[in-house]
């Protein structure tokens, strides 16, 4: 099950849920107002690499002599 984040409309409380479908109603967890709103949310991505964080790649270090 995917978390959305929402926030009320009635008292403006931001929250994260789990949620299994896009129909269902998720009551605020502060005033229990079912008038909040799915916010649009970034995904986090991983990415591997060799290089040392923060390394531009004309500036890396190069590996041999």
């Amino acid at each position: 099950m995917p978390i959305y984040e929402y926030k009320c409309n009635s008292c403006g409380e931001e929250f994260e849920e789990l949620v299994g479908s896009d129909a269902v109603i998720v009551p605020c967890p502060k005033c229990r107002s079912t008038s909040a709103e799915r916010l649009f949310s970034v995904a986090a991505v991983s990415v591997s690499s060799s290089r040392p964080s923060g390394c531009v790649p004309s500036e890396c270090p190069r590996g041999g002599t």
